[in-house]
């Protein structure tokens, strides 16, 4: 169950990457250190294949965990954190929002839809299928928010202080195209501190529930990263 909810949302990310890195959203050329599907095998191609896997993500959410009770919340939460309360709406507020004086409440706004809602439910679509009690989905839910937060925080930082050797991919984009990001709002330092602070608030939302530490372990990860 846990691996069905996964591979979906890894197929919801797959698709958001391939369009994000289309020319007419962050234009990039590469991706992992490879060129980017737009770049191998044209727009046209590239737009098709994202759409493709969208709906794959919920074909395998939905045939996959059978008659479990949960399969209806799960789509629900999926579709929800995908879409124009997500994800996609994020990269609207992120493409609105470029050259525009930055702020926090804006950046995080942005952040909140296009990154942490994904992972969010990442986190919580299996308490859902596998019909955890709600406060169980509930401390998965705010887990993965304050994950997510930070994890696109470090995102940021990264894009600031990195080389394009070492994440895979073009840096220093982020600044050049006036996009909304933590560094540019408070700073590098403080921006670290903030992605400290939402790790250990997940580490915390989960601890009655993450018997072996994993959860936790993922947390630290996230803001010790440098990739």
């Amino acid at each position: 169950m846990g691996t069905t909810c996964g591979a979906s949302v890894e197929l919801i990310h797959a698709f958001s990457l391939v369009h994000d890195d289309l020319p007419a959203m962050d234009d990039d050329d590469l991706r992992r250190g490879r060129p980017t599907n737009h770049k191998v095998y044209g727009e046209a191609v590239a737009i098709l294949a994202g759409d493709a896997l969208s709906v794959l993500a919920f074909e395998v959410l939905a045939t996959r965990l059978g008659n479990a009770p949960g399969v209806a919340p799960a789509l629900a939460e999926l579709a929800r954190a995908s879409g124009t309360l997500g994800m996609i709406g994020g990269q609207i507020l992120d493409l609105e929002g470029e050259g525009l004086p930055p702020t926090l409440p804006l950046v995080e706004s942005i952040h909140l839809m296009k990154t942490a809602a994904l992972i969010r439910a990442a986190a919580v679509l299996p308490a859902l299928a596998g019909g955890a009690p709600p406060e169980a989905v509930a401390a998965m839910r705010a887990y993965g928010t304050a994950l997510g937060l930070s994890f696109q925080i470090v995102d940021d930082i990264l894009d600031e202080t990195s080389t394009p050797e070492e994440l895979g991919k073009g840096t220093g984009k982020d600044r050049d195209r006036g996009k909304m990001t933590y560094p540019v709002v408070v700073g590098v330092e403080a921006a670290r501190e903030r992605a400290g602070r939402l790790a250990l608030e997940a580490s915390e939302a989960v601890r009655p529930w993450d018997r072996h530490g994993a959860l936790q372990a993922l947390a630290a990860f996230v803001v010790e990263r440098r990739s």
